[in-house]
């Protein structure tokens, strides 16, 4: 399980009358980022078909090949195999020059195309003869080519990747100082590919002493190495367990590694390093509090004004949200107005509407994200949003946005209304806010989402229309329902399935447009 202090650090009081369930939104962010790393910018698996050293000898495929070609390719992996095991096993004069070539061979057709033939390389004995070949005193273009080899085949499918295990403890052996830096650079690469491939891999890698030295490859200033530790960092913590990411903040050194690589770096290693602050502040509570007493916040916040990458401003968004949502008591000092840096406030917020107003929608999801952990805190950082031009856009996109993005706003929205409260129970209602919203014309997305096939959705939407009915003034709130079509949303639920909604749907309507609703008319 992750860090159960997540619990405390997490604020979503618009779900608090249903149960407190902020946590585990965090860490499903933290969960569904590998997925979506695979399918869009950032794959939590890289083949390797430039070198190390930028080398780049072996021409590249198109990604279409026909069914012929791949079957040419396979017949010569097989063979490339079968010589690799004769120039193993050969002893005669020109014996290592004949290894490295037959590697060198091997991983040519492993980097010709996007889809290598890995499952014959496997089943024709590859495994253990690149074991072989990892053997220390052996020269470093044999281990190069023999770590490129596995880095390729790591990058497979699953039981693809599993077929590594007997490398495992070479591969991270050659992360420490006797090995040379593109040598220990190709190996964290490979195990950054397994690490990529699941829990129990990542366990594996762990149990056998891979983070330290991925850690301190991370420290210089600079240079493809780091860049390539950070990756394989990011993909060795992402949970769900904390104590990868705890032990990694501990590391001496790697809080300042960060720091400097966010503030200084060029985005490409910036992106990486963002990756593992997202896990880092992901899973585990101890890491997240060192973070945020540290300048990061404002680095990462930099890096989004300033940015035009979306491979990382993805990665600064995710961070920064589950930041805001730490403790409340230091985000306080860097969010809120009247302290020493209210400018930096006024850039975070500045920043998150430059990100709504952006084409891309992904963007747009992740700032409403950042918001929504905003928007969940004190009296204050409600205030800080409310005053701001977010709520424009906010509320443009409640009403135009793909519906994903339409649920990230509508908790925007919801928590600005509510205050937070010292025990569990109906939330306290922040009138003016709840009254200037509606009034702008958000109660229909709100009932559209009670419609909607999502559950969490429709929850979100019931809830707020509690908040209307309760505290809108005048009792309007039953009359705004009924105009927008609510009580039909609402009866929807009579007969659901999920009992907490048909409870909570059948009690506003039961409350609030039963036998009287309308006499005094």
């Amino acid at each position: 399980m992750a860090d159960e202090t997540l619990a405390s650090h997490k604020r979503d009081p618009i779900k608090s009358s249903v149960g407190h369930v902020a946590a585990q939104r965090r860490k499903q962010h933290a969960v569904s980022i590998g997925k979506e790393r695979r399918e869009a910018l950032v794959r939590t698996k890289r083949l390797c078909r430039v070198g190390v050293s930028g080398d780049s000898d072996v021409p590249i495929e198109s990604d279409m090949m026909i069914e012929e070609d791949q079957s040419i390719l396979e017949a010569q992996t097989s063979a490339a195999v079968e010589e690799l095991k004769l120039s193993v096993a050969y002893q005669g004069k020109g014996a290592i020059h004949k290894k490295v070539a037959a590697l060198r061979e091997l991983r040519h057709l492993l980097s010709r195309s996007e889809f290598p033939p890995i499952e014959v390389a496997i089943s024709s004995g590859a495994i253990s003869l690149l074991v072989q070949c990892l053997s220390f005193g052996s020269l470093d273009e044999q281990l190069l080519e023999a770590a490129w080899c596995l880095t390729n085949i790591a990058a497979g499918r699953p039981e693809e990747t599993k077929a590594l295990l007997p490398a495992l403890p070479l591969l991270v052996a050659h992360l420490g100082e006797k090995s040379s830096l593109p040598v220990a650079e190709q190996c964290a690469w490979a195990l950054g590919n397994v690490a990529g491939e699941g829990v129990e891999l990542r366990n594996v890698l762990l149990s056998q002493g891979a983070l330290p030295p991925l850690a301190r490859m991370m420290l210089p200033d600079k240079g493809s190495a780091v860049r390539t530790a950070a990756w394989a960092l990011s993909n060795l913590i992402k949970g769900p367990e904390s104590k990868a990411a705890t032990e990694l903040i501990r590391i001496s050194g790697v809080l300042d590694a960060i720091l400097r690589h966010l503030k200084k770096s060029d985005e490409e290693l910036a992106t990486e390093v963002a990756w593992v602050v997202v896990y880092l502040s992901a899973l585990s509570g101890e890491a997240t509090s060192i973070l945020v007493k540290s300048d990061v916040l404002q680095l990462l916040t930099e890096r989004l004004t300033t940015s035009n990458s979306l491979q990382l401003l993805i990665p600064v968004l995710r961070s920064l949200g589950n930041l805001v949502a730490g403790d409340a008591h230091t985000t306080n000092v860097v969010l809120v107005p009247g302290h020493e840096i209210t400018a930096f406030a006024d850039n975070v917020v500045a920043a998150l509407i430059r990100c709504l107003k952006s084409e891309h929608r992904v963007l747009k999801k992740e700032a409403s994200w950042v918001l929504s952990n905003i928007a969940a805190g004190s009296i204050e950082h409600k205030q800080l949003i409310f005053s701001s031009e977010a709520v424009s856009s906010l509320l443009h996109l409640f009403t135009t946005a793909p519906f994903d993005i339409r649920k990230e706003v509508a908790y925007v929205l919801g928590n600005l209304c509510v205050a937070p409260t010292a025990v569990s129970g109906r939330p306290y209602l922040i009138p003016d806010h709840l009254v200037s919203l509606v009034g702008r014309g958000c109660l229909r997305g709100f009932i559209d989402l009670v419609r909607s096939a999502d559950i969490e959705a429709a929850r979100l939407g019931l809830q707020f229309i509690e908040l209307v009915l309760r505290g809108m003034p005048n009792d309007q709130g039953p009359k705004l329902v009924e105009r927008e079509d609510g009580i039909d949303a609402m009866e929807r639920f009579q007969f659901h399935e999920n009992e907490d909604l048909r409870n909570m749907a059948n009690e506003l309507v039961d409350k609030y447009f039963g036998e009287d609703y309308g006499i005094d008319e």
